[in-house]
């Protein structure tokens, strides 16, 4: 049976954390800035943490990543 290879779409897409959690940047943060709110602005600059109902599937995509 072959190796898995990792989703490389994916692995430019999200970071592991020290804990194993996986980071990813939020939508809706390049342009048409003007008729969003301040507050969803300022809330999108952090990055996110994927839900854990995806974790394992994107897990399995970059198993590859340290």
């Amino acid at each position: 049976m072959p190796k898995q290879k990792t989703h490389s779409g994916t692995a430019k897409r999200v970071r592991k954390t020290g804990t194993g959690k996986l980071k990813v940047s939020r939508a809706n943060r390049n342009h048409l800035k003007g008729n969003k709110s301040k507050k969803a602005i300022r809330n999108n600059r952090k990055a996110g943490l994927v839900s854990a109902s995806d974790e394992q599937r994107i897990k399995q995509q970059i198993s590859q990543i340290k």
